[in-house]
């Protein structure tokens, strides 16, 4: 989704990436571009991200320009575009271990005569042999790359790997060919045939492993895409259907047996059932579906089975969002990421700078042989450098803790989010919905006198109002439990199919953010709310109505009022039962250090009861939602890291305005759009978890990165020869291959730890 109204943003997976260099290459052209707003390049994911004004700019420019700098994009439709994705991921693959093991049998000859059988008759034209289709057939494309990135002026890996391995094949056939005349003039060079095979044969394995893990880093993506059915069972007319995914529609009926995958979301019409909702929530208890009840697609029907209609199928479903949403997450970068960016563009000029001055030092400084050993020296620096476990330590992290996430029920938007949690100092809990369950229930009523119609204009008003509190009203108005004469019939057993009272009246309806809602009924104003709103507009309150709202409230109830706007005419008590984990969950959050406060619209005396409960002592109540964003800022302007956690339309302001939001799943739809992380359970014990996974996440990528630099650090210095003059060390270049094709596959699989953690 766009920032901007005007602009566009979309994602493409890039083809012709072999290394972090080609992503900060490929990031720059797009960039560069006209009516580009921005682009980023991931080079773990293959995905370029970019935010374009399609007035002036449109995709086929973008990939245009992407072509004339040597790579690619892929532009299909999404279905067909995983599916490209998959047949190049499994084609490189298989291609990789073709050249791989032929690389490695073909240089196994040459490495023997090289190590043991030097001086065998035509020993250096046998290695010729063997060592020749080794880089010219299997390592063909490492010449083609680097000799197109040239074009574009421009420098990656494979640049500094067809350097490497043609200087010393050619270093080699012109010492072979003229050993006599150089052996005249007393220099005895050997030939590097082993070493220039070998390195092509270690750097096929290196980035055959690397593929091969970096797939194992979206097996989370795998597994939800795996959990959609093909085919569903539609009812039309009692009639059983078997029909595609892709052609079910809102509305239809869907029959579901035991044992089988729900396909779309929807509501339960008839039939009930025991539901697996694991897959998306992370928890292992199956949930009871019966009708009215929400299904979801994805999530696995057990014994029973059941009718559900259609209410959201192909994108919109909540599993196409959760895998869209994990897709963009994975692709994003953490703010680490920038500064190893900047790194990994310079890397590879820098490195054939240094690979030049160890070759001047050595013939400045060297001794006997010193062109040969310059020559080497250089060749092995450019053989050990390594930008792609740079370019891999921070989004291979990413990738594996935000699919971690989601197969535990928390969906996380983006890698900032994710790195930032595990800073959070103080965190902010709505009440109701976070809390609480959020399905309020009608406890108590009591009206000054029985009156039908004044019942009648308050159900009405409340069906107007988006509120939880006012969903209660209306739903005990259905089970006869808002009157207060229990005996009498029940009038609003059907009070769906009413009309609104003040309907052609000339009157309205209007919601009173943090107090309630008003409506205008035969030329009078009604009001339903907490007691702020009567007190402000001037309305009695009886003394017998005061009294038993005092009673429920120490009863840690919410109390509602209705009222005309003379005097009160009822007060209502509502409960709201608190979830069985979130005061263990806050119990865990007090001993992370972290502060926690609860804000809530409700009275002073409810939230005191509340928070008493849960073990909260910072708390405030009657807030308004413009307070909560305040109350925010306040925190933040202390210098802390600030975390929201809510599901309402009202707490969407101090969401947006937190360091980290956290939306509950079964919340609103603006809030679960606002937030950075969705609870998709609604359960506190996931915040916990949460932020160990994020501290995790971390942690993971300070080793990544920790371990790639000092790889690079010690590893190219050694290569130049600095302990040479110290104890007559030179690294093997063979070595050098073997420690660079190995440096990035521990990083990546380093990453893959994460998988096995327990949150």
């Amino acid at each position: 989704m766009s920032k901007n109204k005007n602009t566009i943003t979309q994602t493409f997976p890039v083809l012709g990436m072999s290394c972090a260099a080609c992503a900060s290459g490929a990031e720059n052209i797009v960039n560069q571009a006209e009516g580009i707003v921005s682009a980023s390049v991931n080079f773990a994911t293959g995905n370029l991200t970019v935010e374009y004004l399609p007035n002036v700019t449109s995709i086929a420019e973008i990939q245009k320009a992407m072509q004339k700098g040597g790579y690619d994009l892929l532009i299909e439709e999404e279905k067909e575009q995983q599916q490209t994705l998959e047949a190049i991921h499994e084609d490189k693959l298989k291609t990789l271990k073709f050249k791989s093991f032929w690389a490695i049998i073909l240089s196994l000859p040459v490495v023997i005569i090289g190590m043991f059988f030097m001086d065998i008759p035509y020993g250096n034209e046998i290695s010729w042999a063997f060592a020749t289709p080794v880089l010219f057939w299997l390592g063909k494309d490492f010449f083609v790359n680097a000799w197109k990135q040239t074009q574009h002026r421009t420098a990656n890996m494979d640049t500094l790997v067809a350097l490497s391995t043609g200087i010393a094949y050619i270093f080699s056939v012109i010492t072979m060919i003229f050993a006599d005349f150089l052996h005249q003039k007393g220099i005895h060079a050997h030939v590097y045939f082993e070493a220039a095979s070998v390195i092509i044969a270690f750097i096929l394995l290196g980035r055959y492993l690397e593929e091969k893990a970096k797939g194992n880093t979206s097996t989370a993506i795998k597994k939800l895409m795996g959990l959609q059915p093909k085919t569903v069972v539609v009812l039309h007319e009692n009639t059983e259907k078997i029909t595609p995914i892709e052609s079910v529609n809102v509305g239809d009926i869907i029959l579901v047996k035991p044992g089988e995958k729900i396909a779309v979301d929807g509501i339960v019409t008839q039939g009930n059932s025991f539901v697996d909702e694991s897959m998306l929530s992370g928890e292992p208890l199956p949930v009871q579906k019966s009708q009215g009840e929400k299904v979801y697609a994805g999530t696995m029907n057990q014994k029973g089975s059941f009718q559900f209609q259609a209410v959201k199928v192909g994108k919109e479903t909540l599993l196409a969002q959760i895998i869209k949403t994990v897709q963009d997450a994975q692709g994003s970068k953490a703010p680490v990421q920038k500064l190893v960016d900047k790194i990994a563009a310079i890397f590879v000029p820098t490195v054939l700078i240094i690979s030049v001055l160890t070759f001047i030092l050595w013939l400045t400084f060297g001794s006997e042989n010193q062109w040969i050993q310059g020559i080497i020296s250089a060749v092995t620096v450019l053989i050990i450098a390594c930008p792609c476990a740079l370019g891999l330590a921070t989004p291979t992290a990413i990738m594996v803790g935000v699919g971690k996430g989601a197969e535990n029920g928390i969906l996380i938007k983006d890698a900032e989010s994710l790195e930032l949690a595990q800073k959070i100092q103080a965190i902010i809990l709505d009440k109701t919905g976070t809390i609480t369950q959020g399905k309020p229930q009608v406890t108590d009523v009591l009206w000054l006198n029985n009156d039908n119609s004044a019942e009648n204009i308050l159900v009405h008003i409340e069906k107007q109002s988006e509120h939880p509190l006012a969903e209660a009203v209306v739903s005990a108005s259905r089970t006869g439990n808002l009157s207060s004469n229990k005996d009498s019939d029940n009038i609003f057993a059907n009070a769906t199919h009413i009309s609104p009272p003040w309907e052609g009246q000339g009157g309205g309806f209007e919601s009173i953010t943090g107090k309630g809602a008003k409506a205008l009924f035969n030329g009078d104003w009604y009001f339903v709310g907490n007691k702020n709103l009567l007190n402000e507009n001037g309305i009695r309150i009886d003394a017998a109505l005061l009294q038993k709202s005092d009673e429920w409230t120490r009863q840690a109830k919410t109390v509602i009022w209705f009222a005309d706007s003379q005097k009160a005419l009822s007060v209502l008590a509502i409960s709201d039962e608190i979830k069985t984990t979130s005061a263990q969950a806050i119990k865990e959050l007090q001993q992370m250090n972290i502060e926690c406060y609860m804000l809530t619209g409700d009275n002073e005396a409810t939230a005191t009861a509340i928070a008493k409960q849960v073990g909260i002592s910072h708390f405030q109540a009657e807030v308004l939602p413009q307070d909560k964003a305040d109350f925010v800022k306040k925190l933040q302007s202390q210098g802390k890291i600030v975390a929201m956690v809510g599901d309402g339309i009202n707490d969407s302001t101090a969401l947006a305005t937190a360091d980290v939001s956290i939306a509950m799943g079964k919340g609103s739809d603006i809030a679960m759009d606002v937030a950075k992380m969705t609870l998709i359970s609604s359960d506190l014990s996931k915040i916990p978890q949460a932020i160990r996974l994020s501290k995790r996440t971390v942690a993971t990528i300070r080793q990544n990165l920790f371990w790639a630099f000092i790889y690079n650090l010690i590893g190219i210095p050694i290569a130049a020869g600095i302990l040479y003059p110290i104890n007559g060390f030179l690294l093997n270049p063979m070595l050098a291959g073997a420690a660079m094709a190995l440096s990035s596959v521990s990083v990546v699989g380093n990453s893959l730890r994460l998988k096995k953690s327990k949150l």
